[in-house]
């Protein structure tokens, strides 16, 4: 492939999902336009990364409050980014069916749903209600993963699309990064050294006690969703020209396929190995930080220390945004997975403090990591930009698999030694950065013969 491979320059690396030829033009909004939309889906990323990250506070709280095990805490992982694999594309077809505006609006309520089926799970104290709303309320989030992520990409110039996608990532991690802290406050501040009844109703009631203080804060996300639904539904966006599928009607079908385009697969691959990795990080890092070889604290505290973790991304894409206006995105995602893969082998093989700040300074390498595997991706599809997003949207289903992988490991031997396992998906996010993100000339020809 390397005799057909292309090697992009830096101004078509930037490229994401707006198509080159002018029959997939830019948005018709003028430039103020498309600046205040683009502030308004930002909120958008905000509220699914502060959902998705509480996780990370719920997994130690209700591994205390049902005494589960690394693998049955790592279920909630699996029913939330589960959610991603089941409907990805039915959310494609949504925004092909209704626009990218009513999806968002969908996606919102969805997920207030969601949100407000966390009241009868703790009302009940049932693990399995737990599993069924985080299954809801990402449903919801995927929704609006597969509406805004190629909205922002198509909202402006192509070739400055993958350094727009990262600032609006960054305010995804902002909500990332308070969440944790939100999270150890409200969900694991009132957590006690208390020995649980070993059965029968007193066990019952300890569990309904302890899993009261989840109801508060998610009812109180549920009316913010609400609220932001009403807000994008009676916002005015500028009309774009590019919504339904990018198809327009001379197009031939059976010309050409997503499963024609190698660098989508194996960018549909990286992106499912890197959220592998981030969430199997932040999945158990309370757990990892509180173990007395490493930090040795409450996971109250160690709660709060993930804070660390995701500001560290939030700091990166902001960063990232800036300097992919000079560096190529490719370049720049295989030299931070090359720092993402050091960082986790030394706190892999270190102990303590050491250890410690090793996995925390992941986070930052982890930044730009999404939004450049994303745009790289789906880079010169053409009329298929629309299904190759939703192919690259349901591979974040890698949330769900490797925290399992990762949580079996934890009981097999230890936390801190399944932290390997990230630094095997990073050598992975290396190969893709260094290579796999190339569109060979076989493509390039299909892609102007479809078009």
């Amino acid at each position: 492939m390397q005799g057909e491979s292309v090697e992009r320059e830096s101004g078509e690396q930037d490229m994401a999902m707006a198509v080159q030829s002018s029959t997939y033009s830019a948005p018709a909004g003028s430039s103020d336009q498309n600046r205040g939309a683009l502030a308004v889906v930002t909120t958008l990323f905000f509220m699914w990364g502060f959902c998705t990250v509480l996780n990370d506070a719920l997994i130690p709280h209700l591994q205390s409050i049902f005494a589960l095990t690394y693998l049955k805490a790592s279920l909630i992982q699996l029913a939330f980014f589960g959610s991603y694999f089941l409907f990805a594309m039915p959310a494609g077809k949504l925004v092909e069916a209704i626009g990218y505006q009513r999806t968002m609006v969908v996606g919102l309520i969805a997920m207030s749903a969601g949100a407000l089926l966390f009241v009868p799970a703790a009302t009940t104290a049932q693990y399995a209600y737990f599993l069924a709303a985080q299954v809801v309320l990402a449903a919801g989030v995927t929704i609006l993963q597969v509406s805004a992520n190629p909205y922002v990409t198509i909202l402006g110039s192509p070739e400055t699309a993958s350094s727009r996608l990262n600032l609006t990532q960054a305010f995804n991690t902002l909500g990332d990064t308070v969440a944790p802290y939100v999270g150890s406050v409200l969900l694991l501040g009132g957590e006690k050294a208390v020995t649980a009844p070993e059965s029968g109703p007193a066990l019952t009631a300890f569990r309904i006690h302890q899993a009261a203080s989840v109801k508060m804060p998610y009812v109180s996300i549920a009316g913010m969703l609400l609220l932001l639904a009403l807000a994008i539904a009676v916002y005015r966006f500028p009309r774009l020209e590019i919504t339904r599928d990018f198809r327009p009607a001379s197009y031939g079908e059976g010309n050409d396929s997503i499963w024609k385009h190698p660098h989508l697969l194996l960018g549909a691959l990286a992106c499912f190995i890197y959220v592998g990795a981030e969430v199997s990080i932040g999945s158990f890092l309370a757990k990892y930080l509180a173990d007395p070889t490493i930090g040795h604290m409450t996971l109250q505290t160690a709660a709060k220390f993930v804070t660390i973790y995701w500001a560290g991304m939030m700091v990166g894409r902001f960063v990232g945004s800036a300097v992919m206006q000079r560096i190529a995105p490719n370049r720049l995602l295989a030299l931070v997975g090359v720092g993402a893969a050091v960082m986790t082998l030394l706190s892999f093989f270190g102990t303590g403090h050491f250890a410690m700040w090793t996995i925390l300074s992941v986070g930052l390498f982890n930044s730009i990591m999404f939004p450049t595997i994303f745009t790289l991706a789906v880079a010169e599809l053409g009329p298929l930009t629309g299904r190759g997003s939703g192919l690259v949207v349901q591979a974040i289903v890698g949330g769900a698999v490797f925290p399992v992988m990762m949580g079996h490991l934890a009981d097999a031997y230890s936390i801190h030694r399944a932290m390997f396992l990230p630094f095997l998906c990073y050598l992975y996010i290396i190969y893709y950065g260094i290579s796999g993100y190339r569109i060979s000339t076989k493509e390039l020809q299909s892609h102007i013969e479809a078009a």
